[in-house]
């Protein structure tokens, strides 16, 4: 081989690595870590072992995920398995009841179906009353949970076991939940399992909606200031959606005159939302090291549901306006529906919200920034 042959091959060899570095660098994850806190929304697990209706480990429910029935209260992937792929994560985070050993290093997912902000929401579940009557109440089941208090405890848990696998350097553990990726999605409970449930609770006799949001708001601002004390830096914290327009709460109330949803129901939600996009203002002023954003899944889920291809918007997929069970033969053309059941957005929807949160499209859809620019501060 003469010498300018040789040039060459060490030339194309050179280039060969250059790009084969640049794709594996490009494939890594934009995060090291990335965990995750809230409610049915993104609940991948945790609930299946608990004493609950609240848990969906069962067809149909997973019919659409590769794994089948996992715990995911839709048919498919959830809005935070969306967000982790756009992260670049070739696996999803744990469930926090499942997590074992040194997989806790990619994250974490906490998130509890029926949990909320105050200890008591998602307690007493109607459909638990239901259930009973139709079995004889052969089962004993209520509507445990695990509650946003308790599932920062849980990742105080978790943030011990990191620490430990990073010899217990306190500084290296710091350091490396500095870089990861926290989002929170939590509240729809305190209305939809507390607030607008008289019969069972008393908040809405002892608060009005703009007295109730404060009190929310109020709990809200000191567990996320307990999520930073133990290390988070990049937080994206979900608004409530619209709550007022799911299947199951127009079954409950119907819809309000001249609309499509229950105003009332939406109306206290936006009071919560206001208060939450201040919070986010404070935090930030007060936290100098951090990055907190709002995404506001309310403004991003109130687009024409018609202009993305979805032909039904207020009725599940899976038992319509009633609960989704094991016997229940979902609808066939899942890509048409809003919602996969009474109260659980369908998977198309869930990655619909996940790309606008991830880079958001116009400027209310995040604030100060989208997930994707928190990623890259």
């Amino acid at each position: 081989m003469g010498c300018g042959q040789k040039i060459w091959c060490l030339l194309y060899f050179l280039f060969f690595v250059s790009n084969l570095q640049c794709y594996y660098t490009l494939a890594d994850p934009q995060v090291p870590c990335y965990f995750n806190f809230g409610d049915s929304l993104s609940d991948n697990g945790n609930n299946n072992a608990l004493l609950t209706l609240a848990k969906v480990n069962f067809r149909p429910y997973g019919i659409d995920f590769p794994k089948g029935p996992t715990g995911r209260f839709t048919n498919g992937r959830t809005i935070v398995d969306v967000i982790a792929e756009r992260l670049g994560f070739k696996s999803y985070p744990p469930a926090f009841a499942t997590a074992r050993g040194q997989e806790i290093l990619i994250g974490v997912n906490y998130a509890s179906g029926a949990a909320g902000i105050r200890d008591e929401s998602g307690e007493k579940l109607p459909c638990v009353r239901v259930l009973r009557l139709i079995i004889g109440r052969l089962l004993h089941l209520g509507g445990d949970r695990v509650t946003m208090n308790e599932q920062l405890r849980n990742y105080q848990i978790s943030v011990r076991q990191i620490a430990g696998i990073q010899g217990d350097n306190d500084i290296a553990t710091a350091n490396y939940l500095s870089r990861c990726m926290f989002t929170v999605g939590i509240g729809s409970n305190d209305y939809i399992n507390n607030y607008f449930m008289p019969s069972l609770y008393q908040t809405s006799r002892q608060y009005t909606p703009d007295q109730y949001a404060v009190v929310l708001i109020d709990q809200y601002s000191q567990q996320l200031t307990t999520l930073y004390e133990y290390g988070a830096r990049k937080v994206a914290i979900f608004g409530l959606g619209a709550i007022g327009c799911t299947p199951g709460e127009l079954a409950k109330f119907g819809a309000s005159p001249g609309s499509a949803c229950v105003d009332e129901i939406n109306d206290a939600v936006q009071l919560f939302n206001d208060g939450l996009k201040l919070l986010v203002d404070d935090l930030n002023a007060k936290f100098s090291d951090a990055r907190f954003t709002y995404i506001n899944i309310f403004s991003i889920g109130s687009v024409n549901a018609t202009t993305l291809g979805f032909t039904v918007t207020n009725k599940g997929c899976c038992g319509g306006r009633n609960v989704c069970l094991p016997i229940t033969i979902p609808c066939r053309n899942r890509s048409e529906y809003v919602f996969w059941d009474q109260f659980h957005p369908s998977e198309d929807v869930n990655v619909f919200l996940a790309g606008r949160s991830y880079i958001s499209e116009t400027p209310s859809d995040a604030h100060p920034i989208d997930i994707h620019t928190l990623a890259q501060a």
